[in-house]
């Protein structure tokens, strides 16, 4: 069986090492970008199986790099776990269902939750669209 292949978009290099990782020696394969242009171009080509992203990034945001993967019918049904650490629930959570994230992270988050959180979403990704906007605080 072949590994689930996870796209990272952060412009922190330090946090996508660590995450990239974590998910590494977790079984997944990893391909890492630090600006959302790149990342966009990539995903329509290559189709990740899930890809988590920095909402507050210079250039493209994860808004709007959301966006445009929800604009092409190539990554359209890719779910999308976005991660900050900048915004709150109640600031973002109409505008996270509006581009089709399927979930939230607040940074830092804990490494098994983050796995548990994967996991649950590729399961229930199936030929689902979007399963909508849920949040995670770390505890």
């Amino acid at each position: 069986m072949s590994k689930r292949k996870v796209m990272i978009v952060d412009d922190d290099d330090v946090f996508l090492e660590e995450l990239q990782g974590v998910l590494s020696m977790s079984g997944y394969e990893v391909v890492p970008f630090s600006d959302g242009g790149t990342a966009l171009k990539w995903a329509k080509k290559e189709h990740p199986d899930l890809i988590m992203l920095d909402i507050k990034m210079d250039g493209m945001d994860g808004f709007q790099l959301t966006k445009n993967l929800k604009r092409f019918q190539a990554t359209v049904r890719i779910p999308v776990i976005a991660m900050t650490g900048h915004f709150t629930q109640d600031e973002h959570v109409a505008l996270m269902r509006k581009c089709g994230m399927e979930t939230c992270l607040k940074k830092p988050f804990n490494a098994l939750d983050l796995l548990t959180r994967i996991e649950v979403i590729l399961s229930l990704n199936g030929k689902s669209k979007t399963k909508g906007a849920g949040w995670q605080e770390s505890k």
